[in-house]
């Protein structure tokens, strides 16, 4: 390696150790002592074909496509799948984010179709009895924050409140005319199976559209105002009459920007639930029919719903969307009873996540305070972490700095609770949580949380096998294979976490550009050598330009190799006298090192077809 021996010296200069977590910790696979990979099945824009309403099966729907891909999957390491909201959503292409019935797996007529996108009940039980024949753990994908669709409209009283502070109203109580009706007829047909529960306008606390007026806003809904106490009971009224004195005082403070961080006086009765985060004043409301967890009606349906999927589908978790619009409180006892049902059926408790889109750690901190019970969150500061610093290097800026990849994230104050991810369904391309990041640096990022002891890492269905849509994007992380073609880095990055990434972590983190760390392994396991450098990929001249570590690891005499490279480019470090190896990482790459002699090198590089649709 004649390039090699050009490059400076750098004496080891480590600036810490840490071991694996000191407990076990809930996964999808009950406990950390292997390494486990969360992988998300799906992104904005895949296509699905399901099964018409007189059929149960069809090869092209999404849940026969993942079975057929399960066996593929767990080859390289994937320990558990996280699926769509699969209950009946709005539209017979509706991703199940537009939730209509959650006791609805695609089992029902319904909403023009008996199957949900993703396919027909019989196709989830039949992908989640191969995912039990491999060991795959299932994550639910939940939507309990709100229902749309509603199958008749029934009058309400509500006002409307401020866009950028919901705590403020800014007219008084009316009557609107909102579809809060759900009747769920495709269930009704065969007695109101699985739940008797229909919803009715009492179980909402919000919506966004009034039909009678064809006007879209944020409405509150609210007591009948003839139910208020009267005026002199209600301190802060200004003595204007119920509403009348309310809605003057909310305006002052709307006009007042001194004021604004002051709350306005409290509405009395039904409104907005306290205990979410407080963007927007109260961030109770997010979209369509808002569903009002201080009514025991409520609460009970979906408290029983959680336990039913976990008795009757055998889900290992759930990730719960959207967790800061609806109440923590609330949250935490559902949590308690799917943990109760999961210690049941199979002897551990569930896994949980709560996803909030947040820069500010502290808000995930919040919630997760209130849950307790083991409950996991996804590092939304370290992606952006990640994109901060993928914009610094498109800009050329000077800030640019790998050293601060973890700062402020949850992977720093709180790892073991810390599910890591570099992109997903909300972040891709013409979504509105829309997420730059340069391509060339995404397998730094998916080595940085897939081969670090830290975190619950996740992968991404639109970085392996592309995304659709009017922004799709071909496979992320992508190379050269040597013959003509294209392989994918992240199903060798997910092999290395699987067969090497173990035991103590050492870092070197002493450069902006550059930074490394080192797994000692395992018995049968010799451990790795992670470098990621976010230097110029070529020189003025148009060379490789390549940074160099120092790094402490291994036995004198032993041999290690880039086993991300093509075998025969694979760069090779001896480990000198002292214990110590040069280890090399190109610009704009990443480097893992493993023995020479491994057990299991062989299977370097892995090969995966990412044409998932033809498959």
């Amino acid at each position: 390696m004649s390039w090699l021996t050009k490059l400076q010296h750098r004496p080891s200069n480590p600036t810490g150790t840490s071991a694996g977590p000191a407990t076990a910790t809930t996964t999808p696979h009950g406990s950390q002592d292997d390494n486990h990979i969360l992988f998300q099945t799906f992104e904005w824009h895949t296509t699905s074909q399901p099964p018409p309403p007189n059929a149960t099966h069809s090869a092209a729907s999404h849940y026969a496509r993942l079975t057929r891909l399960l066996p593929t999957l767990a080859s390289i390491g994937i320990t558990a799948i996280w699926v769509p909201p699969g209950c009946k959503a709005n539209s017979p292409q509706g991703n199940g984010y537009d939730c209509y019935d959650l006791w609805d797996l695609g089992e029902f007529d319904q909403k023009w179709a008996r199957s949900t996108k993703w396919g027909s009940r019989e196709e989830l039980a039949e992908l989640m009895g191969r995912c039990r024949e491999l060991g795959l753990g299932v994550v639910w994908d939940s939507v309990l924050n709100h229902k749309t669709a509603g199958d008749g409209t029934q009058d309400a009283w509500a006002v409307e409140v401020d866009g950028e502070d919901r705590r403020v109203e800014i007219c008084p109580p009316k009557k609107i005319e909102a579809w809060l009706r759900y009747d769920f007829p495709g269930r009704q047909k065969e007695g109101m199976k699985y739940s008797p529960f229909q919803w009715r306008a009492e179980h909402f606390n919000g919506i966004d559209w009034d039909q009678r007026a064809q006007k879209n806003a944020i409405y509150k809904l609210v007591d009948d105002p003839a139910t208020y106490p009267k005026p002199q009971q209600q301190p802060g009224s200004g003595g204007g009459g119920g509403s009348g004195g309310m809605t003057g005082m909310n305006r002052l403070v709307r006009l007042a920007g001194k004021l604004k961080s002051d709350p306005p006086p409290r509405r009395p009765g039904k409104g907005w639930a306290e205990d979410v985060d407080d963007m927007h004043g109260n961030y109770d409301y997010l979209m369509f029919a808002n569903i009002d967890y201080q009514h025991p009606e409520v609460r009970q349906d979906v408290l029983k719903w959680g336990e039913w999927m976990v008795q009757s589908t055998g889900v290992d978790g759930f990730r719960l969307d959207a967790v800061q619009h609806f109440s923590y409180n609330f949250t935490r006892e559902w949590t308690a009873r799917v943990h109760a049902s999961s210690r049941q059926k199979c002897g551990r408790d569930a896994f949980v996540v709560g996803e909030i889109w947040t820069g500010e750690v502290e808000r995930i901190t919040k919630w997760l305070d209130v849950i307790g019970q083991g409950a996991y969150a996804y590092d939304s500061p370290l992606l952006y972490n990640f994109s901060r610093i993928s914009e610094d290097v498109r800009t050329g800026s000077v800030n640019a700095d790998l050293r601060t990849i973890v700062r402020n994230s949850l992977l720093e104050i709180r790892p073991e609770a810390a599910v890591t991810l570099v992109a997903n369904h909300d972040t891709q391309p013409g979504q509105a949580s829309f997420t730059p990041m340069l391509a060339e640096l995404k397998p730094l990022w998916y080595a940085f949380i897939l081969l670090r002891h830290e975190g619950y890492p996740c992968v991404f269905w639109g970085d392996i096998y592309g995304t659709k849509g009017p922004k799709a994007e071909p496979p992320a992380c992508t190379v050269d294979d040597g013959k003509g073609g294209r392989r994918s880095l992240i199903p060798n990055l997910t092999m290395v976490r699987k067969m090497f990434a173990y035991g103590e972590q050492r870092d070197y983190w002493d450069a902006m550009s550059c930074i490394g760390w080192t797994r000692e392994g395992r018995e049968g396991s010799g451990g790795c050598v992670v470098l990621i450098s976010i230097g110029a990929a070529r020189d003025k001249k148009g060379e490789a330009t390549w940074t160099v570590e120092r790094m402490l690891f291994g036995r004198p005499g032993e041999v290690y190799v880039d086993v991300l490279a093509n075998v025969d480019e694979r760069a090779e470090v001896q480990i000198d006298e002292k214990g110590e190896g040069l280890f090399p990482c190109r610009g704009m790459s990443v480097s893992v090192f493993v023995r020479k002699d491994a057990q299991g090198i062989d299977r370097f590089p892995v090969a995966l077809n990412l044409d998932a649709y033809g498959q």
